[in-house]
């Protein structure tokens, strides 16, 4: 007998959670394996994020709190998003999830029908055209080569949109190119927009304070007025701010939505925990220096990886401009035979010989929609990352 609903025939496990769970178990048992699958900085939750957490215990803060966040929370997210991108949101336009995941689940639950259809440009976080599909919509993949920085053109949009598309989703700086989108580029994006009223933009900011080369981060609703009142504004405190663990994500949105998702979470998860909803407050209101130092050790691994990288027969690195991943090519080896005479084929069997052979865990391309490349973490030691490399160069090397 089946016990399983049939939706779930339509999805898949996150692949990027399931590497690093088959890598930590390699390492469980003794094997030296290096992880550079996870997508989470390496930087403990800043000292005085920490303590506002152990204050909220002390002071009592156990309790049930509204779902859509605390009112110091609502608020200290509605100042963030006038100071920082200048965007002007009621509370009643402001929702707390568990995670930056969990908004989307929740934004996608609430708004699509039946086969209604979501633009998604490849390379594309794991998760979003699954849980499209859960929400019983139909991805639609654009693919954007690396010639285009791996970004979706106005073209391409236009060429993409239907009488039944529902969403876009844009990820600046994108997951797991690290591309950043200009603002001559979301302005050219706009202009497409402006023409189909219909459809809704879900603009994943998630990465919005890790950027570099001196490089401006512009967001969809603030470079298009008119397009506010369509677009869902997603951001987090799990990577500026070191607190993948703390589970927390936000956005701001058209009320309607923002009322639709909170319907969903109250028959859900409620809320996230109080706990992480007071330090969410000091994180956003409190001191922002150390991000600027976090930045510039991520700036030189960067830096240190695709260096590195490019020097390895096979294998090419575009730069990354923003978050902490690098999608380099593996073009250069997909033909070639192992020592063990074996023939790559593509990327994931790539990934699986270098796991297999030099015990190092990262994302083939597929999982992102886009191939032959694969995706590293750089958010972790100087150390680490070069040791890393030369495994990849010592395997690539023995490749015939």
């Amino acid at each position: 007998m089946n016990f399983i609903a049939d939706r779930l025939k339509r999805i898949k496990p996150s692949m990027t959670v399931g590497i690093n769970v088959k890598a930590n178990a390699l390492r469980a048992e003794g094997k030296d394996v290096l992880v550079l699958a996870a997508g989470e900085p390496d930087f403990d939750t800043p000292i005085n994020i920490r303590k506002a957490a152990s204050d909220a215990m002390e002071d009592g803060q156990t309790r049930y709190v509204p779902g859509k966040g605390t009112p110091a929370l609502q608020k200290a997210i509605q100042s963030k998003f006038l100071k920082d991108n200048n965007l002007n949101y009621d509370l009643d336009e402001i929702i707390v999830g568990v995670g930056g995941k969990h908004i989307i689940y929740n934004a996608m639950m609430a708004t699509i029908n039946p086969n209604d259809e979501v633009i998604i440009p490849a390379p594309f976080w794991v998760s979003y055209p699954d849980i499209v599909l859960l929400a019983e919509g139909k991805p639609i993949v654009v693919k954007c080569p690396e010639n285009q920085n791996f970004k979706i053109t106005a073209d391409q949009l236009e060429n993409s949109i239907t009488d039944k598309t529902k969403w876009l989703m844009l990820n600046s700086p994108s997951n797991p190119t690290g591309s950043l989108y200009s603002k001559k580029e979301l302005k050219e994006l706009a202009e497409v927009l402006l023409k189909y009223p219909q459809v809704l933009i879900m603009s994943d900011d998630i990465y919005e304070k890790i950027i570099y080369d001196n490089l401006e981060f512009n967001t969809l609703a603030a470079i298009e007025p008119k397009l506010k009142d369509r677009c869902l504004t997603l951001n987090g405190v799990s990577k500026a701010y070191c607190m993948t663990g703390w589970r927390l994500g936000y956005c701001g949105a058209p009320k309607e939505i923002i009322a639709a998702m909170n319907k969903i979470q109250s028959q859900s998860t409620t809320s996230t925990s109080s706990i992480s909803m007071a330090a969410a407050v000091e994180a956003i209101n409190g001191p922002q220096e150390f991000i600027k130092d976090h930045n510039d050790a991520f700036l030189r691994r960067r830096d240190l990886v695709v260096s590195l990288l490019n020097n390895i027969d096979g294998l090419s690195c575009l730069t990354p401009e923003g978050a902490f991943y690098v999608y380099p090519s593996c073009e250069g080896v997909i033909g070639k035979k192992t020592p063990d005479g074996n023939r790559i084929s593509n990327d994931e069997e790539f990934m699986n010989y270098l796991l297999d052979s030099e015990g190092i865990a990262g994302v083939h391309g597929a999982a992102f929609g886009l191939s032959p490349y694969f995706r590293l973490s750089y958010a972790t030691s100087d150390e680490i990352l070069t040791d890393a490399c030369k495994r990849i160069k010592r395997a690539c090397e023995k490749l015939k």
